[in-house]
């Protein structure tokens, strides 16, 4: 029997195993892909999630083949409204560091023990001083115990630990199109560009290998044929001005948005962290580094709780207030986001604007660059 069961391999799964791993806790990870995604999803590591795994030498890993983004340009008709200067904050790493999720799964993965792949979890039910876990292998039902399980599964396992009506949802109307796509000729490749205007936002980020990561409202209802989609993305960056970047783009995925924070991330022996227990809007980039940052706060206080034997019960429960707040405020800011990012009519985008430009004026723009790097959570 293992000390700790975790329920998924993905970037929070990963690192709470290694984390763990590396102090002494013998554990097992269940996963329901049958291998590593290659598609780039979550591409930001931010500055608090640098530093909490700077002593393992994780952060050293991820930073030798990311870009490190210092600053931002918010950007309207062509002109400029203004900068975010991350390079300019008080903290140890002033950027943001960019990079495919498959190549932060493959740096995690070298602290973690090998997933059983193709395992899908169907229970997840409390025995006294263990958890009995049942999923399927193979075709074939199978059981384990352990007496500590985290649930790290994302929005797919989070019905194996709350009921229906447990969690509030909120969908948001907004649906985005999105790719990586090389980037001849662009912005420089430390910088991060955002274009508003009435049409709604484009997002331009810098990914290693001379690409970039392209996000772009899209109006709800449109055409979801994948020809269509690439079209209607290629027309939003040769309106901004990206003509070269128009030409490269032969893909576009899309995805809609929406807002979860559960009411707890612990039932005595089993813990839910990421997108199981919070999703914000990926407008921002803060979700995998919430959990991220679930999971390096965590370790440490269920490493404990193995080699002692006895529940650290004040430190969870701090533990679960910090990450709670956490949650909601960089929901709070998702939602803002969001909103920023509509297709507006011309004088309320107007308005938006001048919003921005006043956002991005001094003083108010370290501020700005503090919370879009993840300044304010709780554990940062």
């Amino acid at each position: 029997m293992p000390d700790v069961l975790i329920v998924g391999a993905g970037p929070v799964g990963l690192l709470l195993a290694g984390e763990l791993v590396s102090r002494g806790v013998e554990v097992e990870l269940l996963e329901k892909r049958p291998a590593t995604g290659a598609g780039s999803r979550a591409i930001g590591v931010h500055a608090p999630v640098l530093r909490a795994l700077e002593d393992s030498g994780t952060t050293e890993a991820l930073l030798a083949d990311a870009t490190r983004v210092g600053r931002g340009e918010a950007r309207a008709a062509g002109r400029l409204l203004g900068e975010v200067r991350f390079d300019r904050l008080s903290t140890r790493f002033p950027f943001v560091a960019t990079l495919p999720q498959a190549a932060t799964e493959a740096v995690l993965s070298a602290r973690a023990p090998d997933p059983l792949r193709g395992a899908t979890v169907w229970s997840i039910l409390p025995r006294g001083d263990a958890v009995h876990v049942r999923y399927g292998h193979a075709g074939r039902p199978a059981e384990a115990s352990a007496p500590l399980v985290v649930v790290a599964g994302g929005s797919a396992s989070r019905d194996l630990v709350f009921r229906p009506d447990a969690v509030r949802m909120h969908q948001y109307r907004d649906t985005y199109l999105m790719t990586d796509a090389p980037a001849p000729g662009t912005a420089p490749a430390d910088l991060a560009v955002i274009h508003l205007d009435r049409r709604g936002v484009l997002e331009s980020f810098p990914l290693p290998g001379g690409r970039r990561r392209y996000v772009a409202w899209d109006a709800p209802g449109a055409d979801p044929d994948p020809a269509a989609r690439v079209e209607r993305l290629r027309t939003a960056l040769a309106e901004r001005g990206e003509a070269e970047a128009s030409d490269s783009v032969t893909a576009a995925g899309a995805f809609g948005v929406r807002r979860v924070v559960a009411p707890r991330l612990r039932n005595g022996r089993i813990f839910v962290i990421g997108d199981a227990a919070h999703e914000v809007s990926p407008i921002g980039g803060q979700g995998m580094n919430l959990g991220l940052l679930d999971a390096a706060t965590l370790a440490p206080l269920l490493a404990g709780w193995v080699r002692s034997g006895v529940a650290p019960q004040a430190a969870l429960q701090r533990w679960e207030q910090r990450r709670l707040a956490s949650a909601r405020t960089a929901a709070r800011l998702a939602g803002v986001n969001t909103s920023l990012g509509r297709s507006l009519p011309t004088l309320v985008d107007g308005m938006r604007r001048l919003a921005v430009r006043a956002m991005l004026t001094r003083p108010l723009d370290r501020g700005f660059a503090r919370a879009y790097s993840m300044g304010l959570d709780r554990d940062a």
